[in-house]
């Protein structure tokens, strides 16, 4: 294993994401592909107020990913593995081929739309910098309430990890966090729990609909969000984008095995550019890039390169 392409979640979103994305032939037709399923002109999802959208960020974020991808993939510039993280996993799946363009864009807008109708208000994410998960889940035991319940989310680095609940839990664990004296604790601009047990019914919701998907073909390893585990079994893989909603995300611990297996390069597609920055930090014997800041043709050249060095 050689070459592994990231997938980012929400939170990489923003205003001109769809627009910056390069003149390529791929690019279009993704982009006339996923307006005429949308049944309206994608590029207007990148707008600053649309973005305040959980569905218009997500299905945002999908498109930019997978459109990248296909363009790479016409430079002859192709993965040996693949790792998204949370919604970033569908663009994943479809990029290894387990997950066809239309049904991803059906199913992250549902995924989507769910999220965004159950927590109108009074539930987010907070990250705490500097703490480990040990640390992070004790707090968390001691903020978490019947009434205001908060867990443990994302885990994006051994000391970067994302709490998730109801805000009076959440800032309750921002404060006991401040008071250990941690690097950084502080709410994000989500307005939805992810990664945690109260999207429960939300994962059911999707895993009913793995059962319409169109068969696919996998083509490269995926790497796991709840389990960092790589696999190239159609239903894992569905499996697995389908819950990752209601479980936290192991994502160092994905981008680490990826590393054992023999990862030479990261690349992150767009619109991302924090998880290049995280596998650079976190592996710096390991070349990572970013799409979004990094030329086409010079990513394709660099990714056909480590391709001949795996043949």
């Amino acid at each position: 294993m050689s070459i592994a392409f990231l997938f980012p979640g929400q939170g990489s979103q923003r205003p001109g994401m769809l627009h910056e994305l390069p003149a390529h032939p791929n690019v279009a037709l993704t982009l006339d592909e996923a307006s005429q399923l949308l049944g309206r002109n994608v590029l207007e999802l990148d707008e600053e107020k649309i973005l305040e959208s959980t569905v218009s960020t997500q299905v945002a974020i999908y498109v930019a990913g997978v459109a990248m991808a296909r363009a790479l993939a016409a430079e002859g510039a192709l993965p040996s593995a693949v790792a998204g993280l949370s919604v970033g996993a569908y663009a994943a799946a479809t990029a290894c081929g387990a997950l066809a363009f239309r049904d991803g864009l059906r199913l992250v807008h549902l995924r989507a739309s769910l999220m965004e109708q159950q927590f109108t208000t009074g539930y987010g994410l907070a990250a705490i910098v500097g703490l480990d998960e040990e640390q992070v889940s004790a707090l968390v035991a001691k903020a978490t309430t019947e009434e205001f319940p908060v867990y443990v989310g994302n885990l994006n680095a051994p000391r970067q990890i994302v709490v998730a609940g109801a805000l009076p839990g959440v800032d309750r664990v921002v404060e006991l966090a401040l008071a250990t004296g941690c690097k950084k604790a502080e709410r994000l601009a989500v307005k939805v729990p992810s990664h945690c047990p109260l999207l429960q019914n939300v994962a059911d919701v999707l895993v009913d609909k793995l059962k319409t998907l169109e068969p696919g073909t996998v083509r490269a390893q995926y790497m796991t969000n709840r389990r960092a585990r790589p696999t190239r079994v159609l239903d894992r893989i569905r499996e697995d984008f389908a819950t990752n909603i209601a479980h936290p995300v192991r994502w160092h611990d994905s981008t680490q095995v990826l590393v054992e297996l023999g990862t030479t390069l990261f690349v992150e597609m767009n619109p991302g550019t924090v998880l290049s920055k995280l596998t650079a930090e976190a592996f710096p014997q390991v070349t990572s890039i970013a799409m979004a800041s990094t030329p086409l043709d010079n990513a394709a050249r660099q990714i056909r390169d480590a391709m001949e060095v795996l043949d």
